[in-house]
């Protein structure tokens, strides 16, 4: 009963990460400009792993998808790579972990084939987890690594968190930190690593207990008092009458027991 009700539990986890994963990876805000030293607030950019938009305060949003893929850094096509392969190892674990529930009744399936189907789905929810937390995370350092090299660019940094570049000010320079997307696939990634786990520890449930069996022979030692029957079997009778001829006519001492 207990392996069943983690083996749910986790499927059901397992299953929200999937979901959150996918979200986040459709989701167009991974980086989101910062408006902390900006003049104009009415607009602002954002971009995602498919397409760059611009928004307004008045809430019109403008979106231009990349038309190109060798165009793009290596860093952003790794992260799409990631991610993808993360959504289908999810999705594959999920249909496989849907014919091993414990709780459903398919055909004359086994436990302990449905205890190696859990232990499959498992592994593969724990390497899509790994795939988003991987994913999302090097997303997170190229917008650290960007808005760092914005902040401290060349020319020096005031007082007033701005650099000197050329004349211009650093608050010109628009800067980008982390999106709402980036929470929302660490969060689905991390969910989905529990789940696989908790599908991999209920796996050890679901095996019945084999014990080992010994055959051996039963002995009963006598007792003191053991009773000895005499043998009434009948026995052959020896007839005399019944001699052996030798070849000159003589009887011989062979006897024939005929019975």
């Amino acid at each position: 009963m207990a392996a069943s009700m983690i083996q749910l539990i986790g499927f059901m986890l397992s299953a929200l990460g999937q979901f959150l994963i996918s979200a986040a990876t459709a989701m167009d805000m991974w980086s989101l400009q910062d408006r902390s030293f900006t003049v104009v607030t009415n607009v602002y950019t954002y971009s995602g792993l498919w397409k760059s938009c611009v928004g307004t305060s008045y809430g019109t949003t403008t979106c231009r998808p990349y038309f190109t893929i060798l165009g793009l850094p290596a860093l952003l096509q790794a992260v799409r790579a990631l991610m993808i392969v993360g959504i289908v190892l999810g999705a594959i674990a999920c249909f496989i972990a849907i014919f091993a529930l414990k709780c459903l009744k398919m055909g004359n399936m086994e436990d302990n084939i449905k205890a190696t189907m859990t232990l499959t789905a498992g592994i593969m929810f724990v390497l899509a987890g790994v795939c988003g937390i991987a994913g999302v995370s090097a997303f997170a350092n190229l917008i650290v690594q960007s808005f760092r090299f914005t902040t401290y660019a060349d020319g020096g940094f005031n007082t007033y968190g701005t650099a000197n570049v050329g004349g211009l000010t650093g608050a010109l320079t628009p800067r980008y930190t982390f999106g709402p997307a980036l929470f929302v696939g660490w969060i689905g990634a991390a969910i989905l690593l529990i789940g696989g786990i908790m599908m991999c520890l209920a796996c050890r449930g679901m095996v019945p207990e084999r014990k080992q069996r010994y055959d051996g022979m039963a002995y009963k030692a006598a007792s003191q008092h053991t009773m000895y029957k005499s043998d009434t079997r009948s026995r052959p009778v020896y007839n005399d009458s019944y001699k052996a001829q030798s070849v000159d006519g003589r009887q011989s001492n062979q006897r024939f027991d005929y019975v």
